[in-house]
């Protein structure tokens, strides 16, 4: 079992849905964010509902590229190691391409691509030294095929952090380190909630039900929740290019 569990972007929708069904399985969490004040909130609630659970907590704008691994050290001290980390912070805004808000979309690319290249190069540096652990990338199903529209730089960002996870599993193929590369449907929280959701939206329990289901498989890729989002999928990635703003 992996009883130590870091999560980026914890204070708040899918991070703080996974640490908190994490909490209610016994395990031990750093939680990272850049508010601190709600990982100060989601700590105490987290401890007070399973007083057998430590709770890390650091305060984190994963965009500080020079502070994430001596955060993820010094959490790691904290816990005594880390047995898995979810890179899960990141950014849903964007706007049409060409449409002169250049600013949202190097934001998201910056925050949901090249943030999540230093957290994965800072996780797999601990597990290296530990000679195990299990790596997690919250992609999105857009990431499977662009689309257009004020998403594009979104999914093109997804398609990137999905493609360094296929890259690591091919890597780390005979071990010690498992990857697992999430693929979320639209999902309740603050982020989606913010770009103006899905009629395919699911619940935010129901959803991090199936994503901490999948991160405990230790599945190589998996599309959550399976319904409706894998046939969605299948049919994104067959769709002739004028269809595909239907599923943005």
């Amino acid at each position: 079992m992996r009883k130590r569990i870091l999560i980026t972007g914890a204070s708040s929708g899918l991070g703080a849905g996974m640490a908190r069904a994490f909490a209610a399985q016994g395990r031990d969490l750093a939680l990272c964010a850049r508010r601190v004040g709600r990982l100060e909130e989601l700590r105490d609630e987290l401890t007070a509902a399973h007083p057998g659970c430590t709770v890390a907590i650091a305060e984190l704008d994963v965009n500080d590229h020079a502070a994430v691994p001596t955060v993820f050290a010094d959490l790691a001290t904290e816990l005594g190691g880390l047995d898995r980390v979810i890179v899960n912070a990141g950014l849903g805004k964007g706007a049409a391409l060409g449409t002169g808000r250049l600013d949202v979309n190097i934001a998201t690319v910056e925050t949901n691509l090249v943030a999540a290249l230093v957290q994965i190069e800072s996780a797999l540096e601990i597990f290296r030294a530990a000679g195990d652990g299990h790596l997690v990338l919250v992609s999105s199903v857009l990431g499977n095929r662009g689309v257009p529209g004020v998403r594009a730089a979104y999914a093109a960002s997804k398609a990137g952090v999905s493609s360094l996870g296929e890259s690591l599993r091919a890597e780390f193929a005979g071990g010690p380190i498992a990857v697992t590369v999430l693929e979320p449907g639209y999902i309740e929280s603050e982020m989606t909630g913010r770009a103006g959701g899905s009629k395919m939206m699911v619940d935010n329990a129901t959803g991090v039900a199936a994503m901490v289901a999948a991160i405990e498989r230790e599945r190589g890729r998996a599309i959550v929740p399976s319904w409706p989002w894998t046939p969605v999928v299948a049919a994104m990635k067959l769709a002739p290019t004028r269809l595909v703003k239907y599923f943005a």
